[in-house]
């Protein structure tokens, strides 16, 4: 994972107030937008990290806050710390966070420094987020250009709107995770891919749930390395930089 220099933080007007949320431009200063949502951990060391390896790709990537309404924490990694992660879940407004989602989006559509089209991308809790926020945003005519879901924990409950995900899209399951069992993953697949053809999905022998965190008690490192190629090839076929 790259570092980088700090990102600078913005505000984005949302219902009810504004939303932080954290820029990371390219060397080159402008390119395709992507917005980066976060694991149910809030925006960590590690969802920052990945902002930076996509903005070393030539991405305008934009990380929105989406706890801003819960104070905005950041929670530890791993099983220390997940309680409280599932404590944040429990009173996060999902559909405020969609429309908080697509804000993000607009926002990043919106900056100078984006040329050309905008997708998203996200972990875990984000993985369902930007499957939520696509489908949202496609009902405005302003779908994303290209869909990346990491293990999307909310996805299960979000099949009936999969027709209105059109945009292209790449889903990365681990086969060994408890949250999502395969039959849960071979259900979405059957949905996701029934309205759209241009839907690749990918599991990854002996993977569990958030393989792509670099915590011990999820990281698997064949995974997160075959995934994160495969999403930098998925990328940049579809947000050509």
């Amino acid at each position: 994972m790259t570092n980088t220099r700090s990102p600078e933080v913005l505000s984005i007007e949302v219902d009810g107030g504004s939303m932080p949320a954290d820029l990371h431009l390219p060397e080159s200063a402008e390119g395709p937008g992507i917005v980066l949502y976060q694991e149910i951990f809030g925006v960590t060391d590690y969802i920052t990290s990945r902002a930076a390896d996509l903005a070393a790709l030539g991405y305008v990537v934009l990380v929105p806050h989406l706890y801003h309404r819960l104070g905005d924490p950041v929670v530890e990694e791993g099983g220390d710390g997940l309680p409280q992660a599932m404590e944040l879940m429990g009173r996060f407004d999902w559909e405020q966070g969609v429309k908080d989602g697509v804000a993000a989006l607009a926002a990043v559509r919106d900056r100078a420094e984006v040329r050309g089209p905008a997708g998203v991308i996200g972990f875990c809790f984000g993985g369902g987020m930007a499957f939520n926020v696509a489908a949202a945003a496609a009902a405005d005519r302003a779908a994303p250009d290209a869909l990346v879901s990491y293990y999307g924990s909310a996805l299960p409950t979000l099949l009936g709107m999969a027709p209105q995900v059109t945009s292209p899209s790449l889903h990365h399951f681990g086969t060994a995770d408890d949250y999502i069992p395969m039959e849960k993953v071979e259900e979405i697949e059957a949905a996701v891919t029934a309205d759209n053809d241009d839907v690749t999905f990918l599991t990854y022998e002996g993977a569990g749930h958030a393989f792509d965190n670099p915590s011990p008690m999820f990281h698997h490192e064949a995974a997160s390395s075959q995934a994160w190629v495969a999403t930098e090839s998925f990328l940049l076929e579809k947000l050509p930089v």
